[in-house]
């Protein structure tokens, strides 16, 4: 069964991370949403499991052939997280740890999560937040970022770091996301024909998290200096803050929780529209307009680069206008959009249907 509301804001998230990226990396420009598009993805992974992983049961798969799956779609992802940083950015970041690699590790920690109780999930969930910010400070998580960026040595020690603490998505805290998206899908998805579901008490955990997470940004100079220098550090999304976690799962409780209300719930709503229609193709192809997104803009300050000789990194985030950018991300969405309809009609998949062939 799909969801209206999970195609929206995957969709919406989709097209945050466009936006962003094509206007950060190619004219330096911050959009003040910037860092919502990925948690809002991660939330939405352990949701979708939850609802493919209660169809898989209702059809009368086995526990068996349910880990299979899930492991393989897994290690698949991984596969390709790491290939992508290979041919995307340069050989070197092949263990940065990007969405990809974390989306991967997430469906293998799911596999797990479903076999043990919500109270087992809810501990990881606090522990998984609690103990980023001390983590980062005994890994000395600053050393590892220069300029901006992730710049870690090709050794064993920092590629485990990186994994677990100080990558651009590293395990602490970010897998914390895919596990409430997969608590939240049980809560409120789990039973298609129960009519009363609780979504008003997950909208309403969504505003506890989401004031917590602002009054804590607002009020930190009123806070303890020690809570300050390793707890409540500001906004920021690498690393990613209590205040960023906090803010972040809360946005994503409101938004799931009142749209299967407004959406998902409301008999009124047409479920047939153009609307819908761009929103469900964009979903259902997310992984592969992600893949190309990247693809699209960093692939042509490479070749520019060596075409003129200069080194590549000088274009970064300079190469462009702000406008020119944001006008450049709408064209690859238009663009995006009619070459995923062209493959739906010829049967001609994306990501999407390999990572299925392989795996399912």
């Amino acid at each position: 069964m799909r969801y209206p509301t999970i195609d929206i804001l995957r969709t919406l998230a989709i097209f945050l991370m466009v936006l962003v990226h094509f206007s950060e990396n190619l004219s330096g420009y911050v959009w003040t949403f910037a860092g919502f598009g990925a948690p809002h993805f991660a939330l939405l992974t352990g949701l979708s499991y939850r609802i493919w992983l209660s169809s898989q049961e209702r059809r009368g798969k086995s526990d068996e052939a349910i880990a299979k799956v899930t492991t393989r779609r897994g290690l698949f992802l991984i596969g390709l997280g790491l290939l992508f940083n290979v041919v995307v950015w340069m050989p070197e970041d092949v263990f940065n740890w990007d969405v990809l690699t974390l989306i991967g590790i997430a469906q293998l920690l799911l596999n797990w999560a479903r076999r043990v109780p919500p109270l087992v999930l809810i501990v990881s969930c606090l522990l998984l937040f609690g103990l980023s910010p001390a983590l980062r400070t005994l890994a000395s998580y600053p050393e590892y970022w220069t300029e901006g960026y992730y710049d870690p040595n090709m050794t064993l020690s920092d590629t485990i770091l990186g994994l677990l603490v100080t990558g651009y998505f590293p395990l602490f805290p970010w897998l914390l996301y895919p596990l409430v998206g997969f608590l939240i899908g049980g809560a409120i998805h789990d039973r298609p024909e129960v009519a009363e579901r609780p979504w008003r008490q997950v909208a309403l955990l969504g505003v506890v998290f989401l004031v917590v997470g602002q009054a804590a940004l607002w009020f930190r100079d009123w806070l303890p200096v020690g809570w300050q220098d390793s707890f409540f550090t500001g906004w920021t999304m690498f690393p990613p803050t209590s205040e960023y976690v906090l803010t972040t799962v809360g946005t994503g409780l409101l938004t799931i929780s009142l749209g299967h209300y407004w959406i998902d719930l409301n008999p009124k709503l047409p479920k047939e529209s153009w609307w819908l229609s761009v929103a469900t193709t964009f979903s259902r192809h997310s992984l592969t307009v992600y893949l190309l997104h990247h693809i699209a803009h960093v692939w042509p300050l490479w070749i520019y680069g060596a075409y003129t000789g200069s080194e590549q990194t000088e274009l970064w985030r300079t190469v462009i206008p702000t406008s020119v950018a944001v006008a450049l991300a709408a064209l690859f969405l238009v663009a995006n959009y009619f070459l995923l309809r062209w493959m739906e009609r010829t049967g001609r998949g994306g990501a999407e249907q390999w990572m299925r062939w392989l795996c399912d």
